[in-house]
């Protein structure tokens, strides 16, 4: 009786996979038509991807493929015709024909029961892809340009497999492909756009060194692993960006922000000294290091670097900010050893001295409300604290309006 049930239980298997593979046979043949129901063709191969015994089966992804070829030839012929067309699915259909044929690229390159791998899906299907790959940044596009983030990584990510695809090794995408990297670029600014601090890592790594956009790159890399708490490899990630793109704020102000923020001022000085060694003239580096004397409280030498920084570009407004600030905090500091008995004789002299930092600081800030009007934070308490120690009444007035 055991016997008998398990003879049933073999037909009954072989049946069901029969029928699978009628199922996928018939998805092919109904997409070959010369007016396919794609729709029927689909639901069938949907049937046969997910079915246990046709899952793993080559074929079955080779026909999933063609199916999207198919579709998209429709589209293309409509176009062409001058009949309307759905550009979104010729955009969705090179991306599910890629991803069909690059696994079932995987799945024949598996080696049969002799040890033999025989693929005779590879040419045909590596040919398709590649007439297609570049609807697959045309749709990452349209879709990054739909605020559709998910959708756009992954057509810009399926772009970026298929370089890396063994399918594609003797093209050696990685290294002739000159679009690559901005394709990375975008697929990790998609990423970054949804907090997907994984994908960064993965995609922002294959953009770091264009030209135009590395610099940009890097700093996804930096902030991906700052969200994700990892400080050595985002000070590792800092210092490698200053290495590369020494000229880019980005990373050297990071870096010293980190320093500064734990108290790790002998660390950062040292680093903006090798900087400066290394760009004397750099002007950013000269105002880190104007920044750095300011934060210990060394304001003779915060000075002389904001100097050197205005006299190396007169257009840093920061520095001008920064130097009025200076000034300030000198006459604080002042006022609070100064006599405020106006009966000793020494008032008058200090109320002199006091006076004079604010006279110094006022075309600090007067210069950087010029160059940055917009960017009131940088002169608007500034001058409404100089001008109101400097008894300047009209002045005064209008900048406190303006608060």
């Amino acid at each position: 009786m055991k016997s008998v049930l398990f003879s049933v239980i073999l037909l009954l298997v072989a049946s069901f996979t029969f029928a699978q593979e009628k199922s996928v046979k018939e998805a092919k043949s109904i997409a070959s038509e010369t007016n396919p129901d794609f729709n029927k063709a689909e639901q069938l191969i949907n049937q046969a991807l997910t079915n246990s015994e046709t899952k793993d089966d080559a074929n079955t992804w080779d026909v999933a493929g063609f199916i999207q070829k198919r579709i998209n030839e429709k589209q293309m012929e409509n176009a062409y015709l001058r009949k309307p067309y759905d550009t979104l699915k010729v955009y969705s259909s090179a991306l599910n024909m890629c991803k069909y044929y690059l696994k079932c690229d995987e799945l024949a390159q598996l080696p049969n029961e002799k040890g033999k791998v025989k693929n005779k899906y590879r040419k045909a299907n590596s040919a398709a892809i590649l007439t297609e790959r570049p609807n697959l940044i045309n749709g990452g596009i349209q879709f990054y340009n739909m605020n559709n983030n998910k959708e756009a990584l992954d057509y810009f990510g399926t772009y970026i497999e298929v370089a890396q695809n063994p399918m594609f090794e003797n093209e050696n995408f990685l290294e002739t492909d000159t679009v690559l990297p901005q394709v990375a670029y975008y697929a990790s600014l998609a990423a970054a756009k949804m907090e997907d601090y994984p994908n960064i890592l993965k995609y922002a790594p294959l953009a770091q060194n264009d030209k135009e956009v590395g610099q940009y790159a890097m700093e996804y890399i930096s902030s991906a692993y700052k969200a994700q708490g990892d400080t050595v490899k985002w000070i590792a990630s800092l210092k490698n960006g200053i290495e590369k793109y020494p000229n880019h704020a980005f990373f050297f102000g990071h870096l010293i922000d980190y320093y500064s923020n734990n108290n790790k001022y002998d660390e950062a000085m040292k680093f903006a000294d090798d900087m400066l060694a290394k760009d004397p003239n750099n002007t950013f580096y000269l105002y880190v290091k104007g920044y750095l004397y300011h934060n210990t409280k060394e304001y003779d030498k915060a000075i002389e670097f904001y100097k050197k920084t205005i006299e190396t570009d007169p257009t840093y407004a920061e520095a001008y900010s920064n130097l009025g600030l200076i000034y300030c905090l000198q006459a604080q500091d002042f006022s609070e050893q100064a006599t405020a008995d106006v009966n000793d004789p020494k008032y008058k002299e200090d109320q002199v001295t006091l006076k004079n930092f604010y006279e110094k600081a006022k075309p600090c800030y007067e210069k950087a409300r010029e160059l940055k009007p917009d960017q009131r934070d940088l002169w608007l308490n500034g001058l409404y604290r100089v001008y109101y120690n400097l008894d300047m009444g009209p002045e005064f007035e209008e900048i406190e309006k303006l608060m």
